[in-house]
């Protein structure tokens, strides 16, 4: 009789750890830089060889969006960033971020694009540890102050989502640490 609560049990705390940890949005993933401020870089656009930063951007809303030419869902996302950038780029600056990649391979694979906005090249991706980035494409949105207000995980494939994103951003306010 013991071993057989002892079972169910077991089966309760699994049942309840599936139904509450599985079916969210993968794209809800939750960090910890969460309302704090972005860790500050110096990095290189791969176009120019010029200095980039993150200091110097204050005052706007800034997209940062890590990729790589290996990987397939940021191949799918950069045109939908690169339309933003565009449409959006009045209202905030966009910068994509090189991660685990050769500054030659990034090239090739920006150069067709046309990019219409920055790349950098974060060596030995440690920008990328700075900011807990666990995979390609994540993009990071940092409120005018340099606050991080919002992290999408995957990729952005949708121009409602990004617009929707956008308008969160620059409507954060509050001091550091304070939730929206």
């Amino acid at each position: 009789m013991l071993v057989l609560l002892a079972v169910a049990a077991a089966m309760g705390l699994l049942l309840f750890a599936f139904a509450t940890l599985f079916g969210k949005d993968p794209h809800q993933v939750p960090f910890g830089l969460k309302d704090k401020p972005a860790p500050d870089f110096t990095l290189t656009r791969l176009d120019t060889g010029e200095t980039v930063k993150l200091s110097a951007l204050r005052g706007r809303p800034l997209v940062l969006n890590f990729w790589a030419s290996w990987c397939g869902p940021c191949q799918a996302e950069h045109p939908t960033l690169a339309r933003a950038a565009k449409h959006f780029g009045g209202e905030a600056s966009f910068f994509g971020v090189v991660f685990e990649d050769t500054p030659e391979e990034a090239r090739k694979f920006a150069r067709p694009m046309e990019p219409s906005f920055p790349q950098l090249i974060d060596p030995q991706s440690r920008m990328a540890v700075d900011y807990g980035v666990t995979g390609v494409p994540e993009t990071y949105f940092i409120d005018a102050q340099g606050i991080i207000r919002d992290k999408f995980v995957g990729p952005l494939l949708d121009m409602q989502e990004l617009a929707s994103r956008l308008h969160a951003l620059q409507q954060a306010t509050g001091p550091v640490g304070a939730s929206r």
